[in-house]
Protein backbone atom coordinates (compact mmCIF):
# COMPACT_ATOMS: atom_id res chain seq x y z
CA UNK A 1 0.00 0.00 0.00
CA UNK A 2 1.33 3.37 -0.84
CA UNK A 3 2.15 5.48 2.09
CA UNK A 4 0.06 8.61 2.10
CA UNK A 5 1.76 11.40 3.90
CA UNK A 6 -0.43 13.79 5.72
CA UNK A 7 0.13 17.41 4.90
CA UNK A 8 1.10 19.40 7.89
CA UNK A 9 -1.15 22.35 8.53
CA UNK A 10 0.32 25.65 7.48
CA UNK A 11 1.44 27.64 10.43
CA UNK A 12 1.50 31.38 10.29
CA UNK A 13 5.04 32.68 10.49
CA UNK A 14 5.61 34.94 13.43
CA UNK A 15 8.53 37.26 13.76
CA UNK A 16 10.53 37.28 16.94
CA UNK A 17 9.89 40.21 19.25
CA UNK A 18 12.37 43.05 19.23
CA UNK A 19 13.30 42.42 22.87
CA UNK A 20 13.26 38.64 23.29
CA UNK A 21 13.93 38.41 27.01
CA UNK A 22 12.26 36.00 29.43
CA UNK A 23 12.71 36.38 33.18
CA UNK A 24 10.21 33.79 34.40
CA UNK A 25 8.13 36.45 36.09
CA UNK A 26 4.84 36.81 34.26
CA UNK A 27 4.34 40.45 35.16
CA UNK A 28 7.86 41.46 34.17
CA UNK A 29 7.67 39.48 30.90
CA UNK A 30 4.35 41.13 30.07
CA UNK A 31 5.82 44.60 30.64
CA UNK A 32 8.86 43.71 28.53
CA UNK A 33 6.53 42.59 25.73
CA UNK A 34 4.57 45.82 25.91
CA UNK A 35 7.75 47.88 25.79
CA UNK A 36 9.01 45.81 22.84
CA UNK A 37 5.78 46.41 20.91
CA UNK A 38 5.97 50.12 21.74
CA UNK A 39 9.53 50.33 20.40
CA UNK A 40 8.51 48.45 17.24
CA UNK A 41 5.59 50.85 16.78
CA UNK A 42 7.87 53.88 17.15
CA UNK A 43 10.34 52.37 14.68
CA UNK A 44 7.54 52.01 12.13
CA UNK A 45 7.09 55.78 11.99
CA UNK A 46 8.41 57.18 8.75
CA UNK A 47 10.87 59.73 10.08
CA UNK A 48 12.17 57.35 12.77
CA UNK A 49 12.69 54.57 10.22
CA UNK A 50 14.50 57.03 7.96
CA UNK A 51 16.73 58.15 10.83
CA UNK A 52 17.58 54.53 11.67
CA UNK A 53 18.41 53.78 8.03
CA UNK A 54 20.70 56.81 7.89
CA UNK A 55 22.45 55.82 11.13
CA UNK A 56 22.93 52.27 9.89
CA UNK A 57 24.44 53.44 6.60
CA UNK A 58 26.63 56.01 8.36
CA UNK A 59 28.05 53.34 10.69
CA UNK A 60 28.35 50.58 8.08
CA UNK A 61 30.23 52.88 5.70
CA UNK A 62 32.73 54.09 8.29
CA UNK A 63 31.30 57.56 8.77
CA UNK A 64 33.13 58.14 12.05
CA UNK A 65 36.46 57.02 10.57
CA UNK A 66 36.00 59.24 7.51
CA UNK A 67 35.08 62.11 9.82
CA UNK A 68 38.30 61.65 11.79
CA UNK A 69 40.33 61.59 8.55
CA UNK A 70 38.67 64.80 7.33
CA UNK A 71 39.41 66.40 10.71
CA UNK A 72 43.08 65.47 10.44
CA UNK A 73 43.46 66.88 6.93
CA UNK A 74 41.47 70.00 7.89
CA UNK A 75 43.75 70.72 10.83
CA UNK A 76 46.83 69.94 8.76
CA UNK A 77 45.73 72.41 6.09
CA UNK A 78 45.80 75.23 8.63
CA UNK A 79 49.62 75.22 8.76
CA UNK A 80 50.19 76.51 5.19
CA UNK A 81 47.30 78.93 5.65
CA UNK A 82 49.06 80.34 8.71
CA UNK A 83 52.26 80.59 6.67
CA UNK A 84 50.50 82.65 4.01
CA UNK A 85 48.88 84.84 6.69
CA UNK A 86 52.24 85.35 8.38
CA UNK A 87 53.79 86.37 5.06
CA UNK A 88 50.95 88.84 4.45
CA UNK A 89 51.56 90.39 7.88
CA UNK A 90 55.26 90.55 7.02
CA UNK A 91 54.54 92.57 3.86
CA UNK A 92 52.35 94.96 5.86
CA UNK A 93 55.00 95.45 8.55
CA UNK A 94 57.78 95.89 5.99
CA UNK A 95 55.88 98.70 4.32
CA UNK A 96 55.10 100.37 7.67
CA UNK A 97 58.27 100.85 9.77
CA UNK A 98 56.43 102.67 12.56
CA UNK A 99 54.04 99.76 13.08
CA UNK A 100 56.98 97.34 13.04
CA UNK A 101 58.80 99.36 15.69
CA UNK A 102 55.69 99.41 17.90
CA UNK A 103 55.33 95.64 17.59
CA UNK A 104 58.97 95.01 18.48
CA UNK A 105 58.76 97.38 21.46
CA UNK A 106 55.68 95.57 22.76
CA UNK A 107 57.47 92.24 22.48
CA UNK A 108 60.54 93.55 24.31
CA UNK A 109 58.50 95.23 27.05
CA UNK A 110 56.22 92.23 27.66
CA UNK A 111 59.12 89.81 28.28
CA UNK A 112 61.22 90.16 31.41
CA UNK A 113 64.12 88.03 30.17
CA UNK A 114 66.34 90.25 27.94
CA UNK A 115 67.92 87.28 26.17
CA UNK A 116 64.52 85.87 25.18
CA UNK A 117 63.35 89.33 24.10
CA UNK A 118 66.39 89.75 21.83
CA UNK A 119 65.82 86.27 20.37
CA UNK A 120 62.18 87.05 19.54
CA UNK A 121 63.19 90.42 18.10
CA UNK A 122 65.69 88.81 15.73
CA UNK A 123 63.14 86.12 14.83
CA UNK A 124 60.57 88.74 13.82
CA UNK A 125 63.13 90.61 11.71
CA UNK A 126 64.26 87.38 10.01
CA UNK A 127 60.68 86.34 9.28
CA UNK A 128 59.91 89.71 7.73
CA UNK A 129 63.01 89.50 5.56
CA UNK A 130 62.00 86.01 4.35
CA UNK A 131 58.34 86.86 3.85
CA UNK A 132 58.41 86.12 0.11
CA UNK A 133 59.83 82.62 0.50
CA UNK A 134 57.47 81.83 3.37
CA UNK A 135 54.47 83.12 1.41
CA UNK A 136 55.25 81.21 -1.79
CA UNK A 137 56.02 77.94 -0.04
CA UNK A 138 52.93 78.29 2.14
CA UNK A 139 50.79 79.05 -0.91
CA UNK A 140 52.01 75.95 -2.77
CA UNK A 141 51.56 73.70 0.26
CA UNK A 142 48.12 75.20 0.92
CA UNK A 143 47.12 74.50 -2.68
CA UNK A 144 48.22 70.87 -2.47
CA UNK A 145 46.70 70.24 0.96
CA UNK A 146 43.47 71.99 -0.03
CA UNK A 147 43.05 69.89 -3.17
CA UNK A 148 43.80 66.72 -1.18
CA UNK A 149 41.30 67.78 1.49
CA UNK A 150 38.64 68.31 -1.16
CA UNK A 151 39.37 64.89 -2.67
CA UNK A 152 39.00 63.20 0.72
CA UNK A 153 35.75 65.03 1.42
CA UNK A 154 34.41 64.06 -1.99
CA UNK A 155 35.27 60.38 -1.58
CA UNK A 156 33.75 60.30 1.92
CA UNK A 157 30.49 61.82 0.68
CA UNK A 158 30.40 59.49 -2.31
CA UNK A 159 30.90 56.49 -0.02
CA UNK A 160 27.72 57.51 1.83
CA UNK A 161 25.79 58.44 -1.32
CA UNK A 162 26.30 55.58 -3.77
CA UNK A 163 24.02 52.54 -3.84
CA UNK A 164 26.72 50.04 -2.90
CA UNK A 165 29.74 50.36 -0.64
CA UNK A 166 32.24 49.23 -3.27
CA UNK A 167 33.49 51.70 -5.85
CA UNK A 168 32.23 51.18 -9.39
CA UNK A 169 34.62 51.01 -12.36
CA UNK A 170 33.17 54.34 -13.48
CA UNK A 171 34.60 55.95 -10.32
CA UNK A 172 38.15 55.21 -11.43
CA UNK A 173 39.76 58.09 -13.29
CA UNK A 174 43.18 59.38 -14.17
CA UNK A 175 45.08 61.21 -11.47
CA UNK A 176 45.47 64.49 -13.36
CA UNK A 177 41.72 64.62 -14.04
CA UNK A 178 41.02 63.99 -10.37
CA UNK A 179 43.33 66.82 -9.28
CA UNK A 180 41.84 69.23 -11.83
CA UNK A 181 38.32 68.32 -10.74
CA UNK A 182 39.21 68.67 -7.04
CA UNK A 183 40.86 72.04 -7.72
CA UNK A 184 37.72 73.30 -9.46
CA UNK A 185 35.58 71.96 -6.61
CA UNK A 186 37.85 73.60 -4.03
CA UNK A 187 37.60 76.91 -5.88
CA UNK A 188 33.82 76.62 -5.94
CA UNK A 189 33.69 75.75 -2.25
CA UNK A 190 35.90 78.72 -1.34
CA UNK A 191 33.69 81.04 -3.39
CA UNK A 192 30.56 79.62 -1.76
CA UNK A 193 32.15 80.07 1.67
CA UNK A 194 33.14 83.67 0.88
CA UNK A 195 29.61 84.44 -0.33
CA UNK A 196 27.97 82.95 2.76
CA UNK A 197 30.33 84.69 5.18
CA UNK A 198 29.93 87.99 3.33
CA UNK A 199 26.16 87.61 3.38
CA UNK A 200 26.17 87.00 7.12
CA UNK A 201 28.53 89.87 7.96
CA UNK A 202 26.85 92.37 5.63
CA UNK A 203 23.41 91.49 6.97
CA UNK A 204 24.59 91.90 10.56
CA UNK A 205 26.26 95.24 9.87
CA UNK A 206 23.26 96.53 7.90
CA UNK A 207 20.91 95.48 10.68
CA UNK A 208 22.90 97.42 13.30
CA UNK A 209 23.18 100.45 11.02
CA UNK A 210 19.44 100.54 10.36
CA UNK A 211 18.57 100.20 14.05
CA UNK A 212 20.98 103.00 15.03
CA UNK A 213 19.80 105.26 12.19
CA UNK A 214 16.16 104.90 13.23
CA UNK A 215 16.99 105.37 16.90
CA UNK A 216 15.45 102.05 17.91
CA UNK A 217 18.37 100.78 19.99
CA UNK A 218 16.53 101.36 23.28
CA UNK A 219 13.51 99.19 22.45
CA UNK A 220 13.73 95.97 24.43
CA UNK A 221 11.37 93.81 22.37
CA UNK A 222 13.32 94.63 19.21
CA UNK A 223 16.43 92.77 20.40
CA UNK A 224 14.99 89.23 20.18
CA UNK A 225 13.48 90.10 16.82
CA UNK A 226 16.85 91.21 15.49
CA UNK A 227 18.49 88.13 16.98
CA UNK A 228 15.95 85.95 15.18
CA UNK A 229 16.58 87.76 11.91
CA UNK A 230 20.33 87.27 12.30
CA UNK A 231 19.78 83.57 13.04
CA UNK A 232 17.62 83.13 9.94
CA UNK A 233 20.21 84.87 7.77
CA UNK A 234 22.98 82.67 9.19
CA UNK A 235 20.95 79.50 8.56
CA UNK A 236 20.24 80.68 5.01
CA UNK A 237 23.97 81.18 4.42
CA UNK A 238 24.66 77.70 5.80
CA UNK A 239 21.96 76.35 3.52
CA UNK A 240 23.67 77.73 0.42
CA UNK A 241 26.99 76.22 1.49
CA UNK A 242 25.63 72.72 2.14
CA UNK A 243 23.44 72.85 -0.95
CA UNK A 244 26.59 73.27 -3.02
CA UNK A 245 28.31 70.40 -1.17
CA UNK A 246 25.48 67.88 -1.52
CA UNK A 247 24.71 68.84 -5.12
CA UNK A 248 28.21 69.01 -6.57
CA UNK A 249 30.27 66.39 -4.72
CA UNK A 250 28.22 63.15 -5.13
CA UNK A 251 28.67 61.34 -8.43
CA UNK A 252 24.93 60.77 -8.88
CA UNK A 253 22.64 63.73 -8.28
CA UNK A 254 20.30 63.13 -5.33
CA UNK A 255 16.53 63.40 -5.45
CA UNK A 256 15.31 66.97 -5.21
CA UNK A 257 13.04 66.59 -2.18
CA UNK A 258 15.64 64.65 -0.19
CA UNK A 259 18.34 67.16 -1.18
CA UNK A 260 16.37 70.22 -0.06
CA UNK A 261 15.27 68.69 3.24
CA UNK A 262 18.68 67.22 4.00
CA UNK A 263 20.37 70.55 3.27
CA UNK A 264 18.03 72.28 5.71
CA UNK A 265 18.89 69.65 8.34
CA UNK A 266 22.61 70.26 7.78
CA UNK A 267 22.20 74.06 7.89
CA UNK A 268 20.36 73.96 11.22
CA UNK A 269 22.80 71.41 12.65
CA UNK A 270 25.79 73.51 11.61
CA UNK A 271 24.28 76.55 13.32
CA UNK A 272 23.84 74.48 16.50
CA UNK A 273 27.51 73.45 16.31
CA UNK A 274 28.60 77.08 15.97
CA UNK A 275 26.42 78.10 18.91
CA UNK A 276 27.81 75.34 21.14
CA UNK A 277 31.38 76.24 20.18
CA UNK A 278 30.85 79.94 20.94
CA UNK A 279 29.44 79.02 24.35
CA UNK A 280 32.12 76.45 25.19
CA UNK A 281 35.40 78.01 24.02
CA UNK A 282 35.30 81.09 26.33
CA UNK A 283 34.83 78.77 29.32
CA UNK A 284 37.79 76.66 28.24
CA UNK A 285 40.01 79.74 28.06
CA UNK A 286 39.46 80.54 31.74
CA UNK A 287 41.68 77.68 32.96
CA UNK A 288 45.49 77.64 32.40
CA UNK A 289 45.36 74.38 30.43
CA UNK A 290 42.41 75.65 28.42
CA UNK A 291 44.25 78.86 27.59
CA UNK A 292 47.17 76.82 26.27
CA UNK A 293 45.28 74.11 24.38
CA UNK A 294 41.71 75.41 24.21
CA UNK A 295 41.99 76.86 20.71
CA UNK A 296 43.55 73.67 19.33
CA UNK A 297 40.94 71.45 20.96
CA UNK A 298 38.17 73.77 19.83
CA UNK A 299 39.32 73.72 16.21
CA UNK A 300 39.63 69.94 16.18
CA UNK A 301 36.18 69.54 17.73
CA UNK A 302 34.69 71.99 15.23
CA UNK A 303 36.19 70.19 12.23
CA UNK A 304 35.16 66.78 13.58
CA UNK A 305 31.53 67.72 14.23
CA UNK A 306 31.35 69.45 10.85
CA UNK A 307 32.65 66.32 9.10
CA UNK A 308 30.30 63.97 10.98
CA UNK A 309 27.31 66.21 10.31
CA UNK A 310 28.13 66.43 6.60
CA UNK A 311 28.56 62.67 6.19
CA UNK A 312 25.48 61.82 8.25
CA UNK A 313 23.29 64.15 6.19
CA UNK A 314 24.76 62.61 3.02
CA UNK A 315 23.64 59.20 4.33
CA UNK A 316 20.25 60.70 5.28
CA UNK A 317 19.74 62.05 1.76
CA UNK A 318 20.77 58.73 0.19
CA UNK A 319 18.33 56.70 2.35
CA UNK A 320 15.32 59.00 1.90
CA UNK A 321 12.15 57.34 0.58
CA UNK A 322 9.09 59.30 -0.49
CA UNK A 323 5.84 58.24 -2.13
CA UNK A 324 6.36 60.31 -5.26
CA UNK A 325 9.93 59.07 -5.84
CA UNK A 326 10.61 57.17 -9.10
CA UNK A 327 10.98 53.39 -8.66
CA UNK A 328 14.44 52.11 -7.86
CA UNK A 329 16.09 49.98 -10.60
CA UNK A 330 16.07 46.20 -10.22
CA UNK A 331 19.35 44.87 -8.74
CA UNK A 332 19.41 42.14 -11.44
CA UNK A 333 19.16 44.72 -14.20
CA UNK A 334 21.95 46.80 -12.66
CA UNK A 335 24.14 43.70 -12.28
CA UNK A 336 23.39 42.69 -15.87
CA UNK A 337 24.32 46.14 -17.08
CA UNK A 338 27.68 46.00 -15.27
CA UNK A 339 28.27 42.48 -16.62
CA UNK A 340 27.61 43.59 -20.19
CA UNK A 341 29.94 46.53 -19.73
CA UNK A 342 32.70 44.31 -18.36
CA UNK A 343 32.45 41.52 -20.99
CA UNK A 344 31.09 43.34 -24.01
CA UNK A 345 28.67 40.42 -24.63
CA UNK A 346 25.06 41.55 -24.85
CA UNK A 347 23.51 38.10 -25.36
CA UNK A 348 25.05 36.22 -22.47
CA UNK A 349 23.68 38.25 -19.56
CA UNK A 350 20.01 39.04 -19.09
CA UNK A 351 18.09 39.89 -15.94
CA UNK A 352 16.40 36.46 -16.06
CA UNK A 353 19.46 34.24 -16.25
CA UNK A 354 21.87 36.41 -14.26
CA UNK A 355 22.74 35.11 -10.79
CA UNK A 356 23.27 37.82 -8.23
CA UNK A 357 25.60 37.18 -5.27
CA UNK A 358 22.83 36.15 -2.82
CA UNK A 359 21.43 33.61 -5.30
CA UNK A 360 24.92 32.26 -5.96
CA UNK A 361 25.33 31.57 -2.27
CA UNK A 362 21.95 29.79 -2.08
CA UNK A 363 22.77 27.74 -5.18
CA UNK A 364 26.09 26.65 -3.67
CA UNK A 365 24.39 25.56 -0.44
CA UNK A 366 21.72 23.57 -2.34
CA UNK A 367 24.34 21.83 -4.47
CA UNK A 368 26.32 20.89 -1.37
CA UNK A 369 23.22 19.43 0.29
CA UNK A 370 22.37 17.36 -2.82
CA UNK A 371 25.92 15.98 -2.88
CA UNK A 372 25.65 14.92 0.77
CA UNK A 373 22.36 13.09 0.09
CA UNK A 374 23.90 11.10 -2.78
Amino acid sequence: MPIISKKEPKTQETTAPLINLKTGNQTVDKNIGRFSRLVEHVQSWGWVAHLLRAMERFNDRLGSQFGAAITYFSFLSLIPILMVSFAAVGFVLASNPDLLAQLINKIVNSISDPNLANTLKSTVNTAIQQRTAVGLSGLLIALYSGVSWMGNLREAIRAQSRDVWERNPQDQEKIYRRYIRDFISLTGLVLALIITLSLTSIAGAAQKTIVDALGLGGIDWLRPVMTSITLVISIAANYLLFLWIFWMLPRHKPRKKALLRGTLLAAVGFEVIKFVMTMTLPKLATSPSGAAFGSVIGLMAFFYFFARLTLFVAAWIATAKYKDDPPMPDPKQKAAKHAKTATGNDSEYTPDNLIVPDEMHIADVNAENEAKKQ
